[in-house]
């Protein structure tokens, strides 16, 4: 069973950045692919960024792509989401997930989910 914790979200103005973190309780977090997804109210949960493994392939929701970084640690078990010229549009619950299917951009995919961390963004 993987257990993760969000944190670093927050109230941000229109332009700023926020740094989000997801630390995993599992030793073999190498092993899965990582993911961070928003959900806000009344919209469907969405795929923001997914990330297989260090150096390798990242993918981007095209809403986020070129403002958006995803990033692991695996010594730390760590996934972040450094988030630069957020948008109003941006504020949702923002979630990690972790998976072991190849099918990195199923949202069914993904067993393990963490309980969210709240991003707001003023304009």
């Amino acid at each position: 069973q993987v257990q993760l914790v969000e944190s670093g979200g927050g109230l941000v103005q229109a332009g700023g950045s926020l740094r989000l973190s997801c630390t995993a309780s599992e030793r073999a977090f190498g092993r899965y692919a990582m993911a961070w997804f928003r959900q806000a109210p009344g919209k469907e949960r969405e795929l923001v960024a997914a990330i297989i493994w260090i150096g390798g392939s990242a993918i981007y929701s095209d809403s986020v792509k070129g403002r958006f970084t995803i990033s692991r640690d695996d010594v730390k078990n760590t996934l972040y989401l450094q988030m630069d010229s957020l948008k109003p549009e941006d504020s949702a619950l923002y979630y990690c997930a972790a998976t072991r299917a190849l099918g990195v951009r199923v949202t069914a995919n993904y067993n393990y989910w963490g309980q969210g961390t709240q991003v707001t963004v003023s304009s």
